[in-house]
């Protein structure tokens, strides 16, 4: 009787482990402090140059939400046309890609490995603590030319999240639209329009 408990509870206990290495749970954002909105928009620059320290998770909480995350029951932090909402954030970190839920104010985990290489053309992207894609759903949206007009909100927002907590960013148009829509395994109704390095500044 004991040995079969044991076995249930290992099995149950491993079942757990997969599923908290499934998710991040990010904590709340943190809405208060912060630089004034001169001072950050005084500080607000590009980085191409960066280190591999990990952003804690207040850190990536508070960026992720920042960028595209609710500050209403059904509005985000972002506008998008006849609020249709077709944006949604992947975030490339060491150890895998996951997805961000918005809704939940979490990541789950879409593929497991390092592939911040694959993130875009450009050597520093690999070193980077994080790469985010902006991802358009074409069937929600109102139009390709508001998707992009959206995605800029969105890549602003990120730029005054670091330029206030003194990390480093950049928006980058140069990676592979293909290979990064077959490694996502995305449908064809999902684009990816941006992508933006986030993380210390060598």
């Amino acid at each position: 009787m004991r040995t079969k408990v044991l076995v249930i509870f290992l099995i149950y206990l491993g079942f757990s482990m997969n599923m908290n290495a499934q998710e991040i749970k990010l904590p709340a954002p943190d809405k208060k402090g912060g630089k004034t909105l001169m001072e950050t928009l005084n500080e607000r620059k590009s980085t191409r140059s960066f280190t591999d320290k990990e952003l804690s998770n207040q850190q990536l909480s508070n960026l992720l939400w920042a960028a595209n995350g609710f500050n209403r029951d059904d509005k985000r932090t972002v506008p998008t046309a006849r609020n249709c909402q077709e944006l949604e954030l992947y975030v490339i970190l060491k150890d895998g890609i996951y997805f961000y839920n918005a809704k939940e104010h979490k990541l789950t985990l879409t593929i497991k490995g390092d592939y911040r290489k694959n993130a875009g053309l450009q050597e520093f992207v690999a070193d980077a603590a994080v790469n985010i894609l902006i991802v358009a759903d074409t069937e929600k949206a109102a139009s390709s030319h508001y998707s992009y007009t959206n995605c800029g909100y969105i890549s602003q927002n990120i730029y005054l999240y670091c330029a206030s907590e003194g990390l480093g960013t950049v928006a980058r148009g140069a990676f592979d639209k293909e290979e990064l829509h077959k490694i996502l395994q995305l449908p064809e109704n999902q684009e990816i329009l941006l992508a933006q390095t986030v993380g210390f500044a060598k």
